[in-house]
């Protein structure tokens, strides 16, 4: 069975129509165009890209912290919906938590919908816990947002988990067919 190749890589002005394209399936339009450029030009911000050349969407995937002091704030976590459940969704939680720390983060933040039970689970998958909520947050629907929280993220035993944690992404990628280059 032949593999399809997966690539990494930080976005660009280039890729924002992919990025809106992406944006408008997964949120249905949650981000505007000039706030991508706004991250992408912040020196705090890292948009990262999961691109298949072989897709008609060739963004399949993507992520955005923002670096504030030693927290890493997880603001953006999307996997086109043609390619959910297969491990993507994975492999960018780890690539944006390996750059945080690999960037000197010791925690990790993010908001995620109340009602979103697989993101809620990947999360927790990863050693996320629920610290609160906010009331009402997402404006289209009133949805309150649950607010998670990860530390430790440059103790040893983090280290070692996110290890662990690429084996078994490795793994379900390659359930898929998907073959990640050069990023292990």
């Amino acid at each position: 069975m032949s593999k399809f190749k997966l690539e990494l890589k930080s976005l660009t002005t280039a890729d924002l129509s992919a990025v809106m394209e992406l944006d408008k399936a997964c949120f249905g339009g949650l981000w505007t165009l000039e706030a991508y450029q706004r991250e992408l030009d912040s020196p705090n911000s890292i948009l990262l890209g999961l691109f298949s050349p072989l897709f008609p969407q060739k963004l399949l995937a993507m992520g955005c912290f923002w670096s504030i002091l030693e927290e890493a704030h997880i603001t953006i976590l999307a996997v086109h919906p043609q390619y959910q459940s297969k491990g993507l969704g994975q492999a960018m939680l780890y690539f944006l938590l390996k750059s945080a720390c690999d960037g000197g983060s010791e925690r990790a933040t993010l908001e995620v919908r109340a009602s979103n039970q697989a993101a809620i689970a990947l999360y927790h998958k990863f050693g996320f816990k629920t610290a609160g909520r906010r009331r009402r947050y997402y404006k289209d629907n009133d949805e309150d947002a649950l607010i998670l929280w990860l530390g430790g993220m440059q103790l040893p035993e983090f280290q070692d988990a996110l290890h662990n944690l690429r084996a078994l992404i490795s793994d379900r990628l390659n359930n898929f067919s998907w073959d990640l280059v050069n990023l292990w």
